[in-house]
């Protein structure tokens, strides 16, 4: 009957704590003075690019490179650990509801003195032994949320460890793109420079024969020199710098030592572009806001934790087991203990310790309230400037197209106005110079626009699936 009791009266104690009100306050999303758009001539656009945004360069090599990064990069690797200390942690944080049962076993052996001031009467063992085996438990009653709020919070960071997972992947990813475009964009410039190293030694060979039948003077011998080293030169830093990007490609992907096999930048198509007045929720799917709103989340609930230690904290003990003499009676059912216990904790006076816990975390969570809006900011920015950026390199190519033709009008007109005599070699340096410097600064512009398209994906937090009445809360996490 007792035990029915004390499991009745624990039974109301537990609904009694489930009744309770939580300390603290709840999290509710802050606001961020944002544009309700994006400003901007971007190409108007409703294709939707899934998470694996790289794909839409439609690059075999470039989709191998990209999950070489996801699997075999350190980083990859240090994130999963992360993810599996996290979720530990939060097991860790919910076996807080549940009680935790001990078990223990005590055995002494000894002897009381017979010469002592009080008599030791006849029968009374003089060496004694004394053994005990009990079960016992303790369980802390949620009264005022302070398990609850301890939970919020782990499981806040819990998700805050999946989000910091999904910006690796996304920095990864990016970062692999964009030297991989790099590289690509080198590999124009060399097959560019190494065309005008065959024309410039074309023209010096040719400058050569006509100084050999006194038509020309040496100064136009040394000038096409002069030119058809510099070519050379340029040629060699240009291997130089594909060296460095195809090793820096190497260590995103996890493979020192990597080879990648020359290709065309211009055989890598242009990405879709969002809608023009691309609405700033989408912002929304960015990990890195995401990431931010559980940290409030977390900081949020320490703010209940730290009120609810200035609160009494309320507990119960139990105890169940045996003790006897011999251990072949320990568990028969006149060696039976058990026991109960009730356990209150007021703080009374602390110097103001726990007041002062209470403001720290209220401090820290203005600081991630800060933190969040700051991050809301940058990314609106990163996005109107990559939006910004793709436009105005759309616009750039057309204009650099223009003059590498007129260029190239110029270096033929001043070739045969040179070979007819009437202009020095000086004219041909200077059309030959001007024609190259467009043909770079047209493989460097679609390099340009290709990574703005990159930095827009980013920004967006990989690609996008909305139209333009995109959704204008975050996405839970994992």
């Amino acid at each position: 009957m007792n035990r029915r009791v004390s499991l009745g009266g624990l039974v109301a104690l537990s609904l009694l704590t489930a009744a309770c009100s939580v300390v603290g306050p709840d999290h509710q999303r802050p606001d961020t003075p944002l544009p309700a758009q994006f400003e901007g001539d971007a190409h108007a656009g409703s294709a939707r690019v899934p998470a694996d945004w790289w794909r839409a360069f439609g690059d075999p090599q470039l989709d191998a490179l990209v999950a070489d990064a996801m699997e075999r990069s350190p980083d990859a690797r240090q994130l999963l650990a992360q993810i599996d200390e996290a979720e530990a942690a939060l097991r860790e944080a919910l076996a807080v509801f549940s009680p935790q049962i001990d078990l223990g076993a005590q055995g002494s052996r000894s002897r009381i003195t017979t010469l002592g001031a009080q008599p030791v009467f006849a029968g009374i063992p003089v060496v004694r032994t004394d053994l005990r085996l009990a079960a016992s438990t303790a369980f802390e009653l949620d009264f005022w949320g302070r398990l609850r709020r301890g939970v919020e919070a782990v499981e806040a960071q819990t998700a805050a460890s999946y989000l910091s997972a999904d910006i690796t992947r996304l920095t990864l990813a990016s970062a692999t793109v964009q030297a991989y475009l790099l590289l690509r964009s080198i590999d124009a410039q060399l097959a560019a420079t190494r065309t005008a190293l065959s024309l410039r030694s074309e023209s010096l060979a040719l400058i050569r024969r006509r100084a050999a039948g006194g038509l020309v003077s040496d100064l136009d011998v040394a000038q096409a020199e002069g030119a058809r080293a510099d070519s050379e030169a340029q040629l060699i830093e240009l291997e130089r710098q594909r060296s460095l990007v195809e090793r820096q490609l190497g260590g995103l992907t996890g493979r020192p030592g990597l080879t990648v096999v020359p290709g065309d930048l211009k055989a890598l198509p242009l990405p879709p572009v969002p809608p023009v007045g691309l609405p700033s929720a989408l912002l929304d799917r960015r990990p890195d806001l995401r990431l931010a709103e559980q940290n409030l989340v977390a900081a949020n609930a320490r703010i209940g934790v730290a009120r609810a230690a200035m609160l009494p904290t309320i507990s119960l003990t139990g105890s169940l087991g045996g003790q006897s003499r011999d251990l072949s009676d320990l568990l028969a059912s006149g060696a039976r203990i058990w026991s109960l216990g009730f356990g209150l904790t007021l703080p009374i006076f602390d110097a103001g310790r726990l007041a002062a816990r209470a403001e720290q975390a209220e401090a820290r969570h203005r600081q991630l309230l800060a933190a969040y809006q700051k991050a809301a900011e940058a990314a609106f920015r990163e996005v109107a400037d990559a939006l910004s950026g793709i436009e105005r390199s759309a616009r750039a190519e057309g204009v650099i197209e223009q003059r590498l033709a007129a260029a190239r009008t110029a270096h033929g007109l001043a070739m045969r106005r040179y070979e007819a005599g009437y202009s020095s070699y000086l004219e041909v340096l200077d059309a030959d110079r001007v024609r190259n410097d467009a043909e770079i600064a047209l493989v460097r512009n679609r390099q340009a626009r290709l990574s703005f398209s990159v930095d827009l994906m980013k920004a967006l937090g990989g690609g996008w699936m909305e139209p333009i009445a995109a959704r204008s809360a975050p996405a839970a996490a994992r």
